[in-house]
């Protein structure tokens, strides 16, 4: 394990909570209320899929200038309330600092946009990360691997050479594809098992050794199921 490469969103930072006041507000102003199974689908997508997942519920046309409309919207609302601060994670922030202190770099990879990511660095702490990768500065967001094999190219590292710590089944499938081994760390919704993938209820009272040995646990069993 030559770096750790986190997610950000109900992850590190609690802030799937205020997306989804944001979400709310969008279906009420369209005279509905959202559903749990709609709003499980959205976790961890990228902008565009999000939108798009709400404009086919709401029965919107999908019109290009209206969904970005939307989306930009969606981004102020979210941002003025990531401005008044967000929550971590339990056991996020100490294992954060366990992992500065033991010097290991790290990245931060996020479907969420960069302007928005720049207002939650305040917040988390922008000298932990070595880069930052967002989901508006690649080919395609999470799912897709992209934004984790941009963050690797950043650290000049090999992607099965990273852990990456995910909340959601869409970053971890990115993250899966991208080769690296998965710390899995679920939120707001159920995440599958795989042999590259490890889960954890929660990130408390862990130690730069524990996140080690979870690497070297899934590497392990993803060379032996080849």
């Amino acid at each position: 394990m030559r770096a750790v490469l986190w997610d950000m969103d109900g992850t590190l930072v609690d802030s799937e909570k205020l997306w989804d006041l944001a979400l709310q507000e969008f279906y009420r102003q369209h005279g509905r209320e959202l559903t749990p199974e709609v709003r499980t689908s959205t976790v961890g997508g990228s902008s565009d899929s999000v939108i798009a997942i709400l404009y086919a519920d709401l029965g919107l046309a999908p019109d290009p200038a209206k969904m970005a409309h939307t989306a930009d919207w969606m981004h102020d609302y979210v941002g003025e309330l990531f401005e008044t601060g967000l929550p971590w994670c339990a056991g996020a922030q100490e294992m954060l600092d366990a992992l500065t202190a033991a010097e290991v770099p790290m990245a931060l990879v996020t479907n969420t946009r960069r302007d928005l990511t720049e207002k939650a660095l305040n917040s988390i702490g922008r000298h932990y990360f070595s880069v930052s990768v967002c989901g508006d500065e690649v080919p395609s967001g999470k799912p897709a691997p992209d934004p984790y094999l941009r963050a690797a190219q950043l650290l000049g590292l090999d992607p099965a050479h990273c852990l990456a710590i995910e909340d959601s089944a869409t970053g971890t499938e990115a993250a899966e594809d991208a080769g690296c081994a998965v710390l899995v760390v679920p939120n707001e919704v159920v995440v599958p098992g795989s042999p590259r993938r490890r889960h954890l209820e929660a990130l408390t009272d862990l130690t730069v050794a524990d996140l080690r040995a979870m690497y070297a646990e899934v590497d392990g069993r993803a060379r032996k199921a080849g």
